[in-house]
């Protein structure tokens, strides 16, 4: 790693996080990179104390203490997680060609950079590929020697892509969800009956506005273009904000706090650019799947309520 040099340009996502923002930057100082851009929300009026949490995350920005150029676009007011993100990678691929892309509470292994680097350059101009993810959600199985497997997934804890993926086909609106829902069309996209029920609710709830995030939308954009993923065969982020400071992460996760493990090189690439059916199906069940226990702990609770709610109504009366 020694001989190594930084030469993507680095995006750095932050909050009101000081403390998880201060790990990773300090993974980012030992990177280096030549170009740092930096995206900020405003805090929100009606949390007591959060103006100066912002403050204090945006100030560790000014350590950068090495050769490099750095750019900020930060709010002055709260936007949400939708808007922000969304507009600050809009705003980062209007000043640079690619980038890699972190957020306040994914902490990277050094070798993270790198792969990212290798794999910007490897597959510049091959269309088929979205996105390059940081993440593995494996749990030790391995599927050969290969150094990382092509899946249909967009995990975004730590990842990078180019500026011709995220403009020509990004729509934080996902207009397209209507004609692709009535159409009948989202098992054509992820090829499973019982994951499109799962994704149709959760597009359907984005369409709607009901959901305030931006991630959702990007798995859209890459699997109405036919596009899949790199994905390391080893776990390069670790995801420390899950808590109650987070915005999203705010339970507990399988996935949450993983370890994280050196990328050998040179990269051993695969054969050929073809999904590993095997290792998307696990990823399904990790990530995605809720397992019959936890509907019905869900259902049982939501009675409950339903039956607590309409007895206040009734003592109220």
């Amino acid at each position: 790693m020694s001989d190594f040099k930084l030469a993507t340009p680095v995006a750095f996502i932050i909050f009101n996080r000081p403390d998880t923002t201060e790990r990773v930057f300090a993974e980012i100082a030992k990177a280096k990179p030549t170009k740092l851009l930096v995206v900020g929300d405003g805090p929100r009026a009606n949390r007591q104390g959060e103006a100066e949490k912002v403050a204090a995350t945006r100030s560790i920005i000014q350590r950068v203490n090495w050769d490099c150029e750095v750019l900020t676009n930060f709010s002055d007011v709260n936007l949400g997680c939708k808007k922000r993100v969304s507009s600050g990678i809009d705003w980062i691929f209007e000043q640079v060609e690619e980038a890699i892309i972190l957020e306040d509470d994914c902490l990277p292994h050094p070798t993270f950079f790198r792969y990212c680097q290798e794999m910007l350059e490897r597959y510049r101009h091959d269309q088929r590929i979205g996105m390059i993810s940081g993440d593995n959600f494996q749990f030790g199985r391995r599927y050969g020697d290969d150094s990382y497997y092509f899946s249909k997934y967009v995990h975004i804890w730590g990842w990078a892509t180019w500026r011709d993926r995220w403009v020509e086909s990004y729509d934080v609106t996902i207009e397209k969800w209507p004609t692709i829902r009535d159409e009948g069309r989202l098992v054509d996209m992820v090829g499973d009956d019982q994951e499109a029920r799962y994704w149709g609710k959760i597009f359907e709830r984005v369409y709607l506005g009901r959901i305030d995030t931006w991630d959702y939308q990007w798995v859209f954009a890459n699997w109405v273009e036919g596009r899949i993923s790199i994905m390391p065969t080893q776990n390069l982020i670790s995801n420390i904000g899950f808590g109650a400071s987070a915005t999203h992460t705010t339970g507990t996760s399988d996935v949450a706090d993983l370890p994280v493990f050196k990328m050998e090189f040179p990269l051993t690439h695969p054969v050929g650019t073809f999904r590993n059916m095997r290792a998307d199906r696990v990823n399904y069940d990790i990530c995605f799947r809720v397992p019959l226990w936890k509907r019905v702990y869900g259902r049982i609770v939501g009675i409950l309520r339903v039956k607590l709610n309409l007895f206040k109504q009734k003592a109220m009366k």
